[in-house]
């Protein structure tokens, strides 16, 4: 590229063009030269639009939309949100289950600059309206059955005006001063606003569950998911020619950035169910030839257990993925074996992370088990310790990032964004090991390390070794306060149908297989783990349901290990 000296027109070297002032030269020119280089998230589906307008892009319900018919869609909603004031910068929160709209409007948002704030279904009106209020949103779109959550939420948070659009996933229609989202894509202009979207624009604000009592607002700019799309893409082995099934939440980057933006930047086609349920996952493979699926662990084991796996035809499924915990061995053994033409990817990362940060690759799965494996295309990953200075591989340390990926910060907080990208790096609250080969163990999260006795134990590395009891179909280890102890290394298992299990052989067990200290203190049977709708288990609700076992109280539910 060749730059005219500074207070030199562009036009006197050619005679052809017309001379401008220099307002129009500095303004009109970048202007110019900034849409000729934009590439953001709504330039990924107009362009996929363009090379595949007739390839079925999304089936959500009644839905089969074409790329040209979704891209149509998609114009309209931005138009019509534009319409009703929102411009580049605002926030616009939703809270929905998966549906078509959900989708239409995360790109509507991103071609007008607008930050979308997507916020988990599950939380009551009070945490709702924090999100409202600490975002600042001037809008809210909400799902039909979240609607009484919704409008208290608004009035908690003093939210007045704004958008206020209606999903109606149960067919309800709007409640009075809610406008149908399902109207602004058929009704609004077709073409694509004049909005530019530059590189470091947020389009994201993503709310973290977190551990503190108010979740952070990470912001993730155009450049830091585009980025991370390309690192799914090349490393997780996607294609154009997928079959990707969506059910797991929007709401959580996982499912909205690593897979349903890659499979739109791709022009890979997107099948949307409202949640994982199992004979659901099932019965879509087989009627859309689905080819690709992202489930946690959780899921994949729910698929296993269910009765009609082996009636359904799933013969077209060629490519699995799994996060938010590493998949126990004996699992992936029977995955295996059930479905022997499915290969796995891990993805490991954070939100701030847009999320993914290392992939275990398919030919690693068995070899390599356990790990979370190495950086992605687009990452750059070491082990700090307190200090921030680096350690040698086999050590622990804290697992910390650099990447274009990484996120801006968090939204209105300084501080906690001084603290996570202290030193040029940023810090993760993952704690881990490298091996010799650059393969990354994820030991537990700062907060999940349990100090028994004067002694750390990973809860990771006791549910593996409970993992290998052929009886268990699920665990859960984690921390309650102890008089002795500090901390007692608790268990909760789930056994397989039909299969049973003791407290008394769960502890025998780990203590054949760990030093004694990291064997649990206590442990309980149960008939399920609760989890979150991304499939995460949710090991705070169980260290308050049995925060009195260390006390000689049986909780309910389950049987403490004497």
């Amino acid at each position: 590229m060749v730059c005219a000296a500074p207070g030199t027109s562009y036009w006197h070297s050619r005679p052809n063009l017309r001379p401008v002032t220099p307002i129009e030269n500095e303004s009109s020119i970048a202007a110019a030269v900034g849409h000729a280089r934009a590439h953001g998230l709504g330039d990924l589906l107009r362009r996929s639009a363009l090379r595949y307008p007739d390839k079925l892009a999304l089936v959500a319900g009644e839905v089969r939309w074409t790329y040209a018919e979704f891209d149509r869609a998609v114009n309209r909603t931005a138009a019509s949100l534009a319409a009703r004031g929102v411009v580049k910068g605002d926030r616009i929160a939703l809270l929905s289950h998966n549906s078509w709209q959900f989708a239409v409007i995360s790109f509507a948002l991103a071609r007008l600059a607008a930050i979308l704030v997507p916020i988990n279904f599950m939380l009551g009106a009070e945490e709702v309206a924090f999100i409202l209020g600490h975002s600042g949103a001037s809008g809210l779109i909400v799902e039909d059955a979240l609607h009484p959550v919704g409008e208290r939420a608004l009035a908690q948070a003093g939210t007045v005006d704004g958008v206020r659009g209606w999903i109606a996933l149960r067919g309800q229609p709007a409640a009075g001063g809610w406008e149908d989202a399902a109207g602004w894509a058929q009704d609004g202009d077709e073409q694509p606003p004049e909005v530019l979207v530059e590189d470091e624009d947020p389009l994201r604000l993503m709310y973290t569950s977190g551990t503190e009592s108010r979740p952070k607002g990470v912001v993730l700019s155009s450049r830091s998911l585009i980025a991370q799309y390309v690192s799914c893409i090349v490393d997780g082995g996607m294609e154009a020619g997928d079959v990707d099934l969506h059910s797991l939440p929007f709401y959580h980057c996982a499912a909205l950035d690593c897979f349903l933006g890659p499979d739109v930047y791709l022009g890979a086609t997107s099948i949307v169910l409202p949640g994982p349920d199992p004979a659901a996952l099932l019965r879509a493979i087989e009627s859309e030839r689905v080819t690709k699926l992202f489930a946690p662990p959780t899921v994949w084991i729910s698929l296993l257990r269910s009765p009609s796996i082996d009636t359904t035809d799933l013969s077209s499924l060629r490519k699995g993925y799994y996060g938010a915990s590493a998949m126990p061995v004996e699992v992936l053994r029977e995955l295996q074996q059930r479905l022997p033409e499915v290969r796995l990817w891990n993805f490991y990362g954070q939100t701030e992370m847009a999320p993914l940060a290392t992939i275990l690759r398919p030919e690693e799965q068995i070899s390599r088990a356990g790990s979370a494996g190495r950086p992605a295309i687009n990452v750059e990953t070491k082990l700090v310790d307190d200090l921030g200075s680096e350690v040698p591989a086999g050590t622990i340390g804290e697992i910390v990032h650099r990447s274009p990926q990484a996120a801006l910060g968090y939204w209105n907080d300084e501080a906690k964004t001084a603290d996570a990208f202290r030193d040029g790096w940023f810090h993760s609250g993952d704690l881990g090991l490298l091996d010799d080969d650059g393969y990354l163990f994820v030991v537990d999260r700062k907060k999940d390390m349990i100090k028994t006795g004067g002694e750390n134990v990973a809860s990771l590395e006791v549910e593996q070794a409970i993992y290998l009891m052929p009886e268990v179909s699920e665990v859960a280890v984690f921390a309650i306060a102890d008089p002795k102890w500090v901390e007692a290394v608790t268990a909760a298992v789930v056994a397989k149908e039909s299969a049973a299990i003791s407290p008394d052989q769960v502890i025998a067990h780990c203590r054949s297989r760990l030093a004694p200290f990291k064997a649990p203190k206590h442990v309980v049977i149960i008939d399920g783990l609760p989890k979150n709708p991304s499939g995460k288990i949710l090991k705070r609700e169980l260290r308050e349901r049995y925060a009195q076992l260390a006390r000689g109280t049986a909780a309910t539910g389950g049987s403490p290990a004497p």
